[in-house]
């Protein structure tokens, strides 16, 4: 397994050091057909360029999400952006991005939480990136986020929630700390702050993820849904 995993990695990087002189073939709109040949900041403009289309309600690729679609991939995918998202049913990434079937390897959990969140989320990220070749991650939180609300309105309380939901709220409860003392709302600070330290968990998962974020070869960013007017805001 570990040298599969080795021979992954290092195909995904001789990949990469050929992404200059790939890029100028314009392979198609599939953001999946055209991966190999796009730098992570080039993968990033691409989704913002479909978050746009799908603000102005000028989507693109609806004939891309049909029966035979999905048939053409059924032997393999290649898809270009990891999309850490919440699970909150308004946010859908395939959505939101415009993009099509194979495009986005969807990784959705409530509050959109890598830190604590195990080797169930992790490894989820790290397959994509290791054996599918992903080379962006998007940790993309969201506008009035319950997850995140109620993490907020716990620590403030210091009750006990039912179930697995007071262990799901205390991976988020450090963002709350986080975002104590930041001038404006309350609730959208701790979103921010949130996205904000699982970008740096990512950032710092070893060996996979940390090694291509040093090498340039992965990129790792942060970003909010606002569910008003569908933009996509990624962070700074």
């Amino acid at each position: 397994m570990r040298s599969q995993q080795q021979s992954s990695r290092r195909d995904f990087v001789r990949t990469t050091s050929v992404a200059a002189g790939l890029a100028a073939t314009g392979v198609g709109q599939a953001l999946s057909s055209e991966a190999a040949a796009l730098a992570p900041d080039e993968v990033l403009a691409h989704l913002l360029e479909g978050n746009r289309r799908f603000i102005a309600g000028q989507t693109s690729l609806l004939t891309r999400r049909r029966p035979a679609d999905f048939a053409a991939l059924a032997e393999g995918q290649a898809p270009g952006a990891v999309i850490l998202a919440c699970a909150d049913s308004r946010v859908a990434p395939e959505l939101i991005f415009d993009q099509g079937v194979g495009d986005l390897f969807v990784v959705r959990v409530a509050g959109n939480v890598a830190t604590g969140a195990g080797p169930i989320v992790k490894g989820s990220i790290e397959f994509a990136v290791a054996e599918l070749g992903a080379r962006l991650i998007v940790v993309l939180g969201h506008t009035e986020c319950g997850a995140v609300k109620a993490a907020a309105a716990h620590v403030e309380a210091r009750d006990a929630l039912p179930g697995s939901i007071g262990p799901l709220v205390e991976i988020i409860r450090p963002a709350v700390a986080m975002a104590e003392g930041r001038p404006g709302d309350k609730l959208t600070n701790v979103i921010r702050a949130n996205v904000e330290k699982c970008v740096q968990t990512l950032k710092g998962l070893d060996p996979i993820l940390l090694k291509l974020v040093q090498s340039g070869d992965l990129k790792i960013v942060g970003a909010v849904y606002d569910l008003k007017t569908g933009e996509v805001g990624v962070l700074s």
